[in-house]
């Protein structure tokens, strides 16, 4: 596995004297009339000549299309390169997504240079952040454990220059911001990308340890299964009893001076699912090494909210179990007695996820935080809904609309789902208080979210409020990079809880 590439920003007024870089990226919207070019530090002639070419170039402005040009002058970059931005929103939340996405699609497609001048339509700090996030998300390159020589001498992109006549000031703040938020999602898609044989409980417990090492007020305790079986962790005891490889628990706790809140993080770390004894289709275990994408995510969001300084206290549980078939495993019919001492029957091995969460929303809990989220790959169902770029949200209505506002700025798209009371029915057994499944197929994604409300406790009377995060989906990208999206792993949700931790921390 490759490791992340150190990355570097600064800004520059658009004159072609003042950008050094190898290449300079230069926006096309698919106009009215035609593809069009964005202001650029070009030349009048220049940009002439250009746009009467873009037809017969084949460039439409769609997004993801990139043109590489050759030679600019004797003054400019050896290459020039046109990135579409589809039909580019003028003001909003659609025209920071189209930046951000253009940006990193352009750093991600231009792996082979060091160094790029992004030329694209910024005159706020608003979109010379979105550049920035772009740039930061897409300068990603995981060789995974391929030994090919022009693999491994791969480099991303790690000078980054966005040209803009914006105020200068505050833009390194927003720079850092970038930085610090493009290592966590980074980190998490690299977690996610790990063969299961190399990322089993006990290592991704001390992959959390190595990754929170060395950041100022961040704690980590790790749980290993003979102090899970002394805190009656039921639920991911039961999950991990099939595997030789036993389960962990990670408590990453960061505790600034005087916080003004306090949030609890929930993560789903299945190290891989196989379904238990409820065994899975061969074709459906094939990504099944991203089931611990929600740990993976909660993990970094802490430590990006540590190393951002955020005046808010944040553990993150991340409930790590590896879910296989054996003499030992966990049958369908047995009952678990999960943290707190909630029964539950279990029925279908392969709905894994929602056991171990169970344990470590009760847990988290019992410290009475102000908000509680949890995060997961947690149901085929959501995709089924959904597909797979949007991911769900579920909960206390006032934090799941927190978390769309949250995911609207970052551009990461969600969408809320309800939870009926009519449906906990489903989830009556007379063998114990719960069963894991519902009756059918009908709103599975749902019955899952009911389970799991089951375990939310409470503050000073009343339910903790609560929101869950389905990223089944969006979690593991099986398609074509898109955007500042790579193939595999995506660290999907690091940058929603993050912007939500910053709204919290000004609540």
């Amino acid at each position: 596995m490759t490791e992340s590439t150190e990355l570097a920003f600064s800004l520059v007024e658009p004159e072609l004297e003042n950008i050094d870089a190898q290449v300079l990226v230069i926006g096309v919207v698919q106009g009215p009339e035609g593809p069009q070019l964005t202001p650029s530090a070009l030349d009048e002639a220049s940009v002439e000549s250009l746009e009467s070419s873009l037809e017969d170039l084949g460039h439409q402005g769609t997004a993801d299309q990139l043109l590489r040009l050759p030679s600019y002058g004797e003054e400019g970059p050896f290459l020039l390169a046109l990135i579409g931005l589809g039909s580019l929103a003028e003001t909003g939340p659609e025209r920071l997504d189209a930046l951000r996405s253009a940006a990193g699609s352009a750093v991600r497609q231009l792996i082979d240079f060091e160094s790029v001048a992004l030329n694209l339509p910024a005159s706020t700090l608003s979109e010379v952040s979105a550049l920035a996030e772009g740039a930061a998300f897409g300068a990603f390159f995981d060789a995974g454990r391929r030994t090919a020589q022009d693999v491994l001498e791969k480099e991303p992109v790690s000078d980054v220059v966005i040209v803009s006549d914006v105020d200068s000031e505050g833009t390194m703040e927003i720079f850092q911001r970038a930085l610090i938020l493009g290592e966590a999602v980074d980190s998490a898609r690299r977690l996610v990308n790990e063969a299961p044989n190399d990322l089993y409980p006990q290592v991704f417990a001390d992959r959390a340890v190595e990754r929170v090492s060395g950041i100022d007020r961040v704690s980590c305790t790790v749980l290993d299964e003979k102090a899970l079986e002394e805190g009656g962790f039921g639920g991911i005891l039961g999950v991990g009893k099939g595997s030789e490889r036993p389960p962990r628990l990670v408590e990453v706790t960061y505790e600034p001076e005087n916080p003004v809140k306090s949030v609890a993080l929930v993560g789903k770390g299945i190290t891989f699912d196989s379904g238990g004894l409820s065994i899975k289709p061969g074709s459906a275990m094939m990504t099944m090494k991203c089931d611990m994408g929600g740990a993976a995510a909660v993990l970094n969001a802490v430590a990006a909210a540590a190393e951002l300084e955020l005046p808010i206290r944040i553990t993150g549980y991340l409930c790590i179990a590896e879910n296989m078939p054996s003499g030992s495993a966990t049958k369908p019919n047995d009952v678990l007695s999960m943290r707190g001492g909630t029964t539950v029957e279990v029925l279908n091995t392969d709905a894994e996820g929602r056991l171990v969460m169970a344990d470590g929303l009760a847990y988290a809990s019992e410290a009475e935080p102000d908000y509680l989220l949890d995060v997961a790959t947690l149901t085929g169902a959501q995709m089924v809904a959904l597909g797979t770029r949007y991911a769900a949200v579920m909960g206390d209505e006032q934090l799941r609309g927190q978390v769309l506002e949250a995911s609207e700025r970052a551009g990461e798209p969600f969408w809320p789902m309800p939870l009926p009371s009519y449906m906990r029915a489903e989830l009556k057994t007379e063998a114990a208080d719960l069963k894991n499944i519902g009756s059918g197929r009908d709103g599975g994604m749902l019955i899952a979210g009911l389970f799991l409300q089951e375990f939310v406790g409470e503050r000073e009377g009343k339910k903790i409020p609560w929101a869950h995060l389905d990223i089944a989906g969006p979690a593991y990208n099986e398609g074509s990079a898109r955007g500042f999206v790579p193939k595999n792993g995506t660290g999907a949700s690091v940058a929603t809880l993050v912007s939500l931790l910053e709204d919290l921390s000004e609540a």
